[in-house]
């Protein structure tokens, strides 16, 4: 078992507690859990394992404990594992004791987050050892699943990438499509420029050679490649000297991102880190006292 370098930076727990709240409240219903009221005894105590069957790399830890906190008095959710720790199959990732009817309502909600983050962070520490040594740094997109964002983002960070924008307001993303509605790359760099605050980044998208040179003339910091070929990244890397951070980013898949990583680029950014990943497969063994 190890951890990520990049530690993540802890979610805020009312964030959590409202996400885990809602999914409690969607899975709970009016009635409550009908299957464990009809079959265990108010009395009955429950002690689970959660474990890994499969190795991988655990995120989501405090959603899966808010779960089991908020479901109810007297469960006690005890990590084995920190978020950003590789575990091995097999690998015992937390215990849950307490009242069984409590510990078997909470265990889909628990377990939804766990598995579906812990994916995102296994994938993404893939990628992460695919590019290592390249200099270049994995990064994620805005494509995440709606409500879910800033714990997906979070997953990603667990498995040693980094955060791209988080929405539309925390920086400027100049791209095609805006700059064939400005005029050009350097009308809608020079736009960008006179709106923005000085603590707000720009970035402009290029899709060749030429609109690179343009926007490095028009003063562009950092530039996103569009889907070049391998090729056009290092001519790009080389033109560039320097001058500005340069992002590759669409199409990029695992079995081709070192390849990207050694053209010279300082990022790579991909969606497939948080619309492709599967859900790690973790399971909650129980024992119930009667």
């Amino acid at each position: 078992m190890s951890r990520s370098n990049r530690l993540p930076a802890q979610l805020p727990r009312l964030l959590v507690e409202r996400a885990v709240a809602a999914a409690l409240e969607e899975d709970l219903g009016l009635a409550g859990d009908l299957t464990s009221q009809a079959t265990l005894a108010p009395e009955a105590k429950a002690t689970a394992s959660l474990s890994a069957r499969e190795p991988g790399v655990i995120a989501g830890l405090d959603l899966a404990a808010a779960a089991f906190r908020l479901v109810g008095d007297g469960v006690e959710f005890s990590p084995k594992v920190g978020d950003g720790d590789r575990i091995a199959a097999g690998g015992l990732v937390a215990t849950v004791t307490g009242p069984a009817r409590l510990v078997m309502s909470a265990e889909r909600v628990a377990l939804n987050f766990l598995n579906h983050l812990s994916g995102i962070a296994t994938l993404t520490r893939d990628y992460a050892d695919a590019v290592a040594g390249t200099g270049a740094q994995i990064c994620d997109t805005r494509k995440t699943t709606p409500g879910l964002r800033a714990f997906q983002k979070y997953a990603v960070r667990c498995g040693g990438g980094a955060n791209h924008r988080y929405s539309l307001d925390d920086a400027i993303l100049i791209k095609d499509n805006h700059i064939a509605v400005a005029g050009g790359v350097t009308a809608a760099y020079q736009a960008a420029e006179a709106f923005a605050g000085h603590l707000v980044a720009i970035e402009i998208e290029v899709t060749d050679l030429a609109e690179l040179e343009e926007a490095l003339a028009a003063g562009a910091r950092v530039v996103l490649l569009d889907n070049m070929s391998n090729e056009l990244l290092r001519q790009a890397v080389a033109i560039n000297a320097g001058r500005a951070k340069l992002e590759a980013s669409g199409g990029v898949k695992l079995d081709r991102v070192r390849s990207i990583g050694e053209t010279g680029v300082d990022y790579i950014s991909t969606s497939q880190i948080t619309m492709a990943a599967r859900p790690l497969d973790l399971g909650l063994d129980v024992v119930v006292e009667r």
